[in-house]
């Protein structure tokens, strides 16, 4: 086991690195001179040459890597062109919207899930047990931002009973606050994820219900819950987990559209905002950190399901052998 976490750590150091290279590459493709975001119209020569040896863009693109992956190997992200503040202080704050807003989400899926998607396959012969298979077909093809419109006309235009947006000022300061501001979001994330989750549970459940375990477990004298919570559950669960892993990536990298809806100060409407002012640093930083957050997702996700079924341990170890 030692020997494979070594070995998916040095994947993950190598795909980092990868995706360094790419971003640094496909930003500089993009058509302008960063330069362009500290100057004013009408610049001169001089202004224009001290704006590009501020931000580097007057060296050999090989110079500019070498900067740039000194610059990341001691996680320093620079400072942006607009706020002139360090990039990974800009991203630290965002990130406490964006990181609580996401795993709330998640969580609120997964309770959404996995009891309805287990409760649809063991009664899939009864009527609501189809219903309940209907419905997540709707929610999966309705889009995240109309769920979204939707909630807010409900329950902050209709009823009033939460706000339509925004972020309380001091921040965490007051946690009461703070959850009532992300109710609806949070609901939101957790209905679109759960209806596409309960569709994987429902058919992982299915699977574990025609298993000879199971069975044989049934014919040994357990009774059906027990022989599910017991055997069925665990086995069930390992294909689950590398979809929960993908899942919460998405709703970390698909941020942007929610904290679009509810005007919150996360990490995606942080992207958005750079984008529009050309603030390299901060366009840069986001999506670094976005790729190193999904790669350490994809490594817990793995890494928790070699913890669940030995059988994966064993097909690691003999692998490295």
């Amino acid at each position: 086991m030692l020997t494979y976490l070594v070995r998916r750590l040095a994947i993950l150091i190598l795909s980092l690195l990868i995706a360094a290279v790419v971003l640094f590459v496909l930003l500089r493709l993009l058509p302008g001179d960063p330069a362009n975001a500290l100057l004013s119209v009408g610049a001169d020569a001089a202004q224009i040459e001290k704006a590009r040896e501020q931000v580097g863009s007057n060296l050999p693109l090989w110079q500019q890597f070498l900067r740039f992956a000194g610059s990341l190997a001691r996680f320093d992200l620079g400072t942006s062109f607009v706020s002139g503040k360090p990039v990974i202080e800009e991203i630290a704050a965002r990130l406490t919207v964006t990181v609580p807003l996401a795993l709330m989400g998640f969580l609120l899926s997964i309770l959404i899930a996995v009891p309805l998607g287990i409760l649809s396959a063991v009664k899939a012969d009864r009527w609501y047990g189809g219903l309940i298979s209907t419905v997540s077909q709707f929610g999966i093809a309705i889009p995240v931002f109309w769920v979204g419109i939707l909630l807010v006309t409900i329950f902050a235009v209709t009823f009033r009973l939460f706000p339509s947006g925004g972020f309380p000022r001091r921040g965490w300061q007051n946690e009461g606050q703070v959850l009532y501001a992300l109710a609806l979001p949070v609901l939101t994330i957790g209905l679109v994820m759960g209806a596409s989750l309960l569709r994987y549970v429902r058919s992982a459940t299915q699977d574990v219900l025609g298993s000879d375990y199971l069975r044989t477990a049934r014919a040994l004298g357990a009774s059906f819950p027990e022989a599910l919570i017991r055997h069925g559950i665990r086995n069930g669960a390992v294909p689950i987990v590398s979809i929960l892993g993908i899942e919460l990536s998405t709703t970390l990298l698909g941020a942007v559209v929610i904290e679009r809806v509810f005007a919150l100060p996360g990490l995606g409407s942080m992207l958005l905002l750079a984008i529009e002012q050309r603030d390299y640093p901060n366009v840069q930083g986001v999506l670094f950190i976005s790729t190193l957050l999904v790669l350490l997702i994809g490594f817990a996700a793995d890494l928790t399901q070699r913890l669940i079924d030995p059988r994966l341990r064993e097909r690691a170890v003999g692998g490295s052998a």
